[in-house]
């Protein structure tokens, strides 16, 4: 029944998670992501220190869950252990697969890595975290490996659709950033496959530090799975099943510390030897009854209870090549991350804000914030531009790297300036009327004043710029922009642009014109 109940749980919490992941369409309320992303324990934790609010007690709920019952999030929860489940139950299909056997765990190999990655995050580097935490690179998994690929699907549908003259699909432009961006995820992937394939949950038990950390705390479980001595018939199926590899034979024991609560054992136990027993002051007693199961049964269910703009480059194509560089002193981060060090300092790269971005703006990065630092997203205006009014990504962020943000509130945010190269204008290099970027901005920072004769070059007013970079996305010239988004490393608030009124007086007495 536990093992069905585990099962029933992993698949709910896969589904869901990738289902925000792969929303290509942007469909999904907004809501739905706080709710399925609740019980993720690191972007929780962090969430937790950023803003003490309700939504950030998941990682809470899952430690009292490992309390009573041991690694829980590993076996249920956790949508990166669910896909190494998956991988092992093929391999266990395979004629010739080998069944678990007992081994001993990678002991130093285990706690350096914890302790390394605590030690980094007192130190304010987010970086193995980025690299380590389960959660975030199945993020990327989906973000950088699935998500293009269902892009790919709905373009081909959609044109295969519009040729029968049915428009129930419409294409979605990829967009896509470095290449490391997508090999590192491919390569973890293929990684966390083989060891699933060989060993079962190898990698949850030596190299993620978070299962070190819940096997720790599992030590101290209240409820604890236990063999019985007296009734075990030492038939050693229950070792064949277990894929954590903890079952050891020939003294009858457990290493809960690396049980991932997935039942397998239980459910294969010829003699019932196999039961949660009630750990307390040493005492060892029988807590295997049909209330003790049924509690956990509830508890476990209690669990399941809780458009792109369409902005092209403007037609004008430049017949000289720009001469003069960009030099940028920074990117922007997104709207809402307060700062380049607020968001590099919670951010564990999920990337879910840059699956949920209608405009793609949001790219991994690479070096941009640094090394230590890669793959968080960072606001790519040679990709696209931010949406004025859009709020998406402040609404999905697991870890409050992105605070929420209203769009009126997010209409003054500055993210970054504008800053014009006139030696790479056309205007000035080709004599050639244009004005891409003042057409595109949203409020009005850039305006187009007179230059010579007949032509007019863009004048920005950074007091109004919010640094969404849609002139840079819009200016045509190539390979270096004339005007470009220089990031704020610390998130300013941009004036309203006043309105100007119109001196003509409108007499409503005469009659209608038409």
């Amino acid at each position: 029944m536990l093992r069905k109940i585990r099962i029933a749980v992993s698949i709910f919490f896969l589904l869901f998670t990738s289902i925000l992941f792969l929303d290509i369409a942007n469909f999904l309320p907004p809501d739905l992501f706080g709710y399925v992303t609740l019980f993720q324990f690191i972007p929780s934790a962090i969430k937790f220190a950023v803003l003490f609010i309700p939504s950030s007690i998941g990682f809470i709920i899952i430690l009292i869950l490992t309390l009573f019952f041991g690694r829980v999030y590993c076996s249920s929860i956790c949508p990166l252990g669910t896909v190494q489940d998956i991988a092992s139950h093929i391999a266990n299909k395979k004629k010739r697969k080998k069944k678990f056997l007992y081994s001993k765990e990678y002991f130093w190999l285990r706690y350096i890595i914890l302790v390394v990655t605590i030690l980094s995050l007192f130190s304010g580097q987010l970086l193995l975290i980025i690299l380590l935490d389960p959660y975030s690179n199945f993020g990327r998994i989906l973000a950088q490996l699935f998500n293009p690929f269902i892009n790919i699907l709905n373009n081909f549908f959609a044109f295969t659709l519009e040729k029968l003259n049915i428009y129930s699909l419409y294409p979605i432009e990829i967009k896509s950033g470095y290449f490391i961006a997508a090999l590192f995820p491919f390569l973890f992937l293929a990684f966390i496959l083989f060891l699933s394939y060989k060993r079962g949950r190898l990698y949850c038990n030596t190299v993620c530090p978070l299962g070190t950390l819940l096997g720790i705390i599992s030590k101290f479980t209240i409820f604890k799975l236990k063999i019985d001595k007296t009734t075990c018939e030492g038939c050693g199926v229950c070792s064949k099943v277990c894929k954590s590899e903890c079952i050891e034979l020939k003294s009858k024991k457990i290493d809960f510390s690396r049980c991932v609560a997935c039942y397998n054992c239980l459910d294969v136990c010829p003699s019932d030897a196999i039961n949660y027993q009630f750990i307390s002051s040493g005492i060892v007693k029988q807590s295997s009854d049909k209330s003790r199961r049924d509690f956990l049964s509830k508890t476990s269910l209690f669990i399941i209870g809780l458009t792109t703009n369409a902005l092209s480059q403007i037609k004008i194509i430049p017949q000289k090549e720009s001469k003069v560089a960009v030099k940028k002193n920074s990117v922007s981060s997104p709207p809402g991350s307060k700062s380049i060090d607020h968001f590099t300092s919670n951010c564990t790269a999920c990337q879910l804000c840059i699956t949920a971005c209608p405009t793609r703006v949001l790219q991994p990065s690479f070096t941009e914030y640094g090394i230590f630092n890669i793959f968080q997203p960072f606001m790519d205006y040679k990709t696209n531009y931010c949406n004025y009014d859009c709020t998406a990504c402040s609404q999905v962020c697991p870890t409050a790297a992105i605070l929420p943000l209203t769009a009126k509130y997010k209409k003054n945010i500055q993210i970054g300036k504008a800053k014009f190269i006139e030696d790479n204008c056309i205007v000035k290099t080709e004599n050639t009327a244009c004005g891409a970027c003042s057409e595109h901005c949203p409020t009005k920072a850039v305006l187009m004043v007179d230059y010579k004769g007949n032509l007019k070059i863009p004048e920005i007013t950074n007091k109004y710029c919010v640094g969404c970079g849609a002139c840079e996305f819009a200016c045509p010239t190539k390979p270096y922009k004339a005007i470009y988004v220089d990031g704020n490393l610390e998130h300013q608030t941009a004036e309203k642009k006043p309105v100007e009124k119109l001196d003509q007086k409108i007499d409503y007495k005469e009659e209608f014109p038409f």
